[in-house]
């Protein structure tokens, strides 16, 4: 008699994408460079600056140290298995159906509302430049642009995205490069500016650590995005080998510009001076003399509003297509054409065009209530893509050491930290009275997603 071979986990290499493999180095190298420069960087940055003071340079160090954790898992995980679901394969292979279906849902969820908003913040720059076009008439040109885009190629996701990555770091360059010459003196009618608005107004730290950790809660999010390229690896000529360089050259940039940035601002005014919901950048470029330079940042905001549109439409639609796949959602979303999941980036888009409209009507209501439900999923997809790290570190060196081109720091050690850091912002945010809805309403949101997956492996069980 023989016994019946119980079945063992998945094996680690994933099935072959039926989708185009179009997208170069050059394409995942600019978006990881540009998938975390936004909107929230240009504009979200003055509220960080009003509860931090000088210290923002502080908090950005800290969220942007937890950023580049999170990229460096998520690069080794997606160098040694590259998939168009990323993280949510790379969950399920790691601990379970219920894991990849939660948060590959969850995400999917997240970008589908935030769309939204970017997709109203752009029409309202664009109305503002146009005023005889209605708002509600450029949120229909931007949404049908993107979506025509993205159903012809994916390719065309690349260079659009390769443009727009390319301007956002320019303007980042430029600025860094006008900032660190008016700090010195070396502008026109401009003198050194020494540490006087670091340590006046009430010091480096004006009100405390307390004022580092509220900086840390406003701006951790802005870092957001840098998981759509490991997602779009899977479409690469060389998903393995482009998602390692992708990730290497990203990390340190982005440190650099976040926290650069921010010190040539606090360097150069004082932090008093600054308004929340104000551009700090306007500000500055301002006080340097540059012409018109408001219209100017309102560019490099409209097109980061753009770019960040394209981003989600597209990485929405792979994230739902990789749950078809894996029978975790209707399997009508598999058609593949010319290599693109088009049925998948039109569900994508018509939820996303159900957010826009709500957003249009009930801003301060019910659309508020869904972006509160998607304010902290980014924590618990964060979480999962380390849990889901720890998890595969060990089997990959088990079971494919070779595939191991990219590595996490420190492992595991800075993987816990990580880890335990998430549950500090966790905890800070519960305690925040501006913050508490959004993890509530979020954990609300992820309860209902985890009750799903567990019926769904109670009635999977009872097959």
């Amino acid at each position: 008699m023989h016994d019946v071979p119980t079945p063992g986990p998945e094996p680690l290499a994933p099935a072959p994408e039926p989708l185009s493999h179009a997208l170069k180095q050059r394409h995942l190298t600019m978006l990881g460079l540009g998938g975390v420069i936004g909107a929230g960087l240009f504009v979200g940055s003055g509220a960080g600056i009003a509860v931090a003071g000088p210290g923002i340079v502080v908090s950005y160090l800290i969220a942007g140290a937890l950023a580049m954790l999170i990229m460096r898992m998520l690069g080794e995980m997606s160098a040694a298995m590259p998939a168009s679901g990323a993280f949510s394969v790379h969950a399920e292979r790691a601990l379970g159906r219920w894991a990849g279906f939660s948060v590959g849902w969850l995400y999917w969820f997240l970008l589908v509302v935030v769309l939204a908003v970017e997709a109203t913040g752009a029409a309202r720059i664009a109305h503002g430049w146009v005023p005889g076009v209605p708002q509600w008439g450029w949120v229909l040109v931007f949404m049908v642009v993107f979506t025509a885009t993205n159903l012809a190629s994916v390719k065309n996701f690349g260079e659009f995205e390769f443009w727009f990555a390319a301007l956002k770091v320019g303007a980042i360059v430029l600025f860094l490069v006008l900032g660190t010459l008016a700090i010195v003196g070396w502008l026109p009618d401009t003198d050194p500016v020494g540490l006087a608005n670091l340590t006046g107004q009430g010091g480096f730290l004006p009100n405390g650590w307390a004022g580092v950790v509220s900086g840390v809660l406003a701006v951790v999010f802005a870092f957001g995005g840098l998981e759509v390229v490991t997602i779009a690896a899977a479409e690469s000529d060389d998903p393995a080998r482009n998602v390692a360089r992708a990730v290497r050259s990203a990390v340190w940039r982005i440190l650099l510009f976040y926290v650069g940035s921010m010190l040539v601002i606090v360097t150069l005014l004082p932090w008093t001076a600054l308004e929340p919901g104000e551009s700090p950048y306007v500000a500055v470029l301002d006080s340097i003399g540059v012409p018109g330079a408001g219209q100017i940042m309102n560019v490099v905001v409209f097109v980061a509003l753009l770019s960040a549109l394209n981003a989600n439409l597209y990485g929405s639609s792979r994230m739902v297509f990789s749950l078809a796949e894996r029978g975790e959602a209707p399997k009508g979303l598999l058609r593949v054409s010319g290599g693109v999941p088009r049925r998948a980036v039109l569900a994508s888009v018509a939820f996303g065009f159900v957010s826009v409209l709500l957003n249009l009507k009930w801003p301060d209501s019910v659309f508020l209530y869904m972006l509160n439900a998607v304010g902290a999923v980014l924590l618990f997809v964060w979480a999962l893509i380390a849990v889901s790290q720890l998890r595969l570190r060990r089997r990959i060196e088990r079971e494919a050491p070779e595939t191991l081109t990219l590595r996490m720091w420190g492992f595991p050690w800075l993987t816990w930290v990580a880890l335990a850091a998430m549950g500090v912002v966790l905890v800070l945010m519960l305690a925040d009275d501006g913050a508490r809805p959004q993890v509530l309403w979020s954990a609300g949101a992820t309860a209902s997603v985890l009750v799903v997956a567990w019926v769904r492996e109670l009635r999977t069980k009872r097959k």
